[in-house]
């Protein structure tokens, strides 16, 4: 087999569809992106890979933007893995700066002014619910903690943390910002208890 058939039949296991034309392979990421791994040697093996948005795959002239060379299955795989994990961080990502999904409630998610893969909303009377994306071997990590900066008022007062988790599952991270949206002020009281 070839290093193309060899990445397709690897893919098909993994549940991600690829289309082989001649010495190209397309792999659809997300709506309108594709990457292509544009075979350049096949006894090494190695292949070049783009990046294409569907607008180019339309036009002629359209170009792809080279992000990699690989030069195995298991490069392949990771560098794929990689894109599909960061477009999944961005979707995540906009899913709650615009509030898409139901169970956000009233949440409004606000990009952080210095770290733009942290995602803060406002809960409780002054506490912060905090969501940090990342990647990490081709997988998308959102760790969620609930940040309570105690009264106003008291300038000595420090801010507590209230770790809840590090999330691989999307499905499961908006269950658990649901669940935290609604238990926001029994858990800032227990944060900073009056005394």
């Amino acid at each position: 087999m070839s290093f193309l058939e060899d990445l397709s039949a690897t893919l098909d296991k993994e549940g991600l569809e690829s289309r082989v034309h001649g010495t190209t392979m397309l792999v659809p990421i997300a709506s309108g992106i594709e990457i292509h791994l544009v075979e350049i040697d096949p006894l090494l093996p190695a292949a070049n890979v783009y990046i294409s948005s569907s607008s180019d795959l339309d036009e002629e002239d359209g170009e792809d933007t080279l992000v990699a060379v690989v030069f195995s299955v298991e490069d392949a795989l990771e560098e794929i893995a990689n894109h599909v994990a960061t477009d999944q961080l961005v979707t995540v990502l906009h899913d709650l700066f615009e509030g898409t999904d139901e169970r956000l409630g009233d949440l409004e998610f606000l990009q952080d002014g210095t770290m733009p893969d942290l995602a803060v909303a406002d809960v409780a009377e002054n506490s912060e619910l905090h969501v940090q994306l990342s990647t990490e071997d081709g997988a998308l990590l959102a760790t969620v903690s609930m940040v309570a900066y105690g009264d106003p008022e008291d300038e000595e007062t420090e801010e507590e943390i209230l770790t809840l988790g590090t999330f691989r599952d999307v499905d499961r991270l908006f269950d658990v910002l649901a669940l935290a949206a609604e238990r926001a002020e029994e858990w800032e009281e227990e944060l900073n208890p009056v005394e």
